[in-house]
């Protein structure tokens, strides 16, 4: 049983982690009030009444929110890894036809002597 509980710990942990990393990279593209209240849920480990006391929103207002951002964060964490996948696999073509354009004129010079 309590190797389960560790387990559980660690998973929460993972979680957070992951969560404050996204947030690094691409918090600044979530709206101020998204940030603030993400910033105090997550980072900060606030109660979500204490939020939404604070914000003047509900309870249910502050997880629909986290919810929310973290899975547009979740998106742009995505997006990045499929632009950055397009552009490797774009540099590879470009090097492979710059490549084959060196031959080419390799073989007309050669041609040519």
């Amino acid at each position: 049983m309590k190797d389960c509980c560790m387990m559980s710990k660690v998973m929460h942990m993972d979680k957070l982690a992951r969560q404050a990393l996204l947030y690094d990279f691409y918090g600044e593209l979530l709206t101020e009030h998204q940030q603030n209240v993400y910033e105090d849920v997550v980072l900060n480990d606030y109660s979500l009444s204490e939020v939404a006391q604070d914000q003047g929103i509900s309870r249910q207002g502050v997880h629909d929110l986290v919810k929310r951002s973290t899975r547009i964060l979740e998106e742009y964490e995505e997006n990045y890894r499929n632009l950055a996948n397009v552009l490797v696999e774009a540099r590879l073509e470009a090097s492979r036809i710059l490549d084959e354009a060196k031959e080419e004129a390799e073989t007309i010079r050669s041609a040519a002597n």
